[in-house]
């Protein structure tokens, strides 16, 4: 029997879910649907969702006929599940290229098929949802207190989404925070990657950590993003893969990496966490609302609840702190004559 295995969240299923498993059906005798728990939709979508519980959504997608079984994971990726399922194909939709399809190498290796198929135009649970909350009907609007000056908006944005982040990712940003305490408590290091401001966010946040303990410098190496790195590593080995090629010579299994992306879709970041991946590291993700595609190859991702730049970035530099403290507070350096700095 030729198993084919899919995954997602299927959050208000609509004609494009059942599109997609139908064609993923047609390409075996078995499909067997991987879906997200409700606690991993948090961790990739926030707090809001999953509209449906993991209950009701497996009720539906065993309701469809294309679908022979369906397998509840909790983690953030269906890596391990894959593992156990070891199916003959490997199915995601056309908004995941083949590199980024966590599980891919493990089918490939064992002689299977991946497939990314396209998509019908137009359908989504997040246009659904923007479609209802369109026709909802405004609530009436509050007492106005004394008038602002206008140029201070961008303060009190501030304000409410860092108010809204403790509410929302607290527990995240603690998990994330153990999983480097846990990393240079066993005399691993940690490698933080970015573009642009997310490369000077995570130069910062590696100064800071690697001096957050008394008396020792910890390993934390941000990844080189300045135009004489780029120009090199693209020479020798293309743009796309500048972090890529740098993770190869300095990852050891073990070893844990921050990827920043402020919406989670940089072509180069998400190939760097594919290839920290393949080589064992524990990966942590800062990304904005949007960022699901970076938080769904992630052992853990903070979503700033926001999709403005300025106030994902301000959030990121103060997780970093908090990170920071953590990791001062916490950690045991090991006895060691080599432990390499940033």
């Amino acid at each position: 029997m030729k198993r084919v295995f899919t995954n997602g969240c299927f959050d208000l299923i609509h004609r494009g879910h059942v599109d997609l498993l139908r064609r993923a059906r047609e390409l075996g005798d078995c499909l067997i649907v991987g879906l997200n728990s409700d606690c991993s939709v948090r961790g990739m979508k926030g707090p809001s969702r999953p509209v449906q519980g993991q209950e009701e959504r497996t009720a539906i997608l065993r309701a469809i006929r294309y679908v022979d079984e369906v397998i509840i994971f909790d983690e953030a990726t269906p890596a391990r599940l894959i593992e156990r399922v070891q199916p003959d194909v490997l199915v995601k939709g056309g908004d995941w290229p083949l590199e980024q399809i966590v599980g891919a190498d493990f089918v490939l290796r064992h002689g299977g098929e991946v497939f990314s198929l396209p998509l019908v135009p137009g359908h989504s649970t997040t246009s659904l949802l923007d479609r209802l909350q369109a026709g909802a009907v405004e609530p009436a609007a509050r007492a106005e207190g004394p008038s602002e000056d206008c140029r201070l908006s961008g303060l009190r944005e501030s304000i409410r989404v860092k108010t809204e982040l403790l509410a929302q990712c607290g527990k995240a940003i603690l998990t994330a925070g153990q999983i480097l305490v846990e990393t240079f408590s066993a005399g691993n290091k940690v490698l933080i990657f970015g573009n642009g401001a997310s490369g000077a966010d995570a130069r910062e946040m590696a100064a800071e950590m690697a001096g957050s303990t008394d008396g020792v410098r910890l390993p934390v190496i941000a990844l080189a993003a300045g135009p004489s790195a780029v120009a090199a590593i693209g020479r020798d080995d293309g743009f796309e893969r500048r972090f890529e090629s740098q993770l190869e010579e300095l990852v050891r299994a073990g070893d844990a990496v921050i990827a920043i992306s402020s919406f989670g879709n940089s072509s180069t970041v998400l190939a760097a966490v594919m290839k920290a991946r393949q080589l064992g590291c524990r990966i942590v993700g800062l990304t904005g609302q949007g960022g699901k595609q970076l938080a769904g190859l992630c052992d853990i991702t903070v979503l700033v609840p926001s999709t403005n730049r300025a106030r994902i970035q301000e959030c990121h530099t103060t997780i970093a702190r908090v990170w920071s403290e953590m990791v001062g507070d916490s950690v045991q350096v090991p006895q060691s004559d080599e432990i390499p700095t940033h």
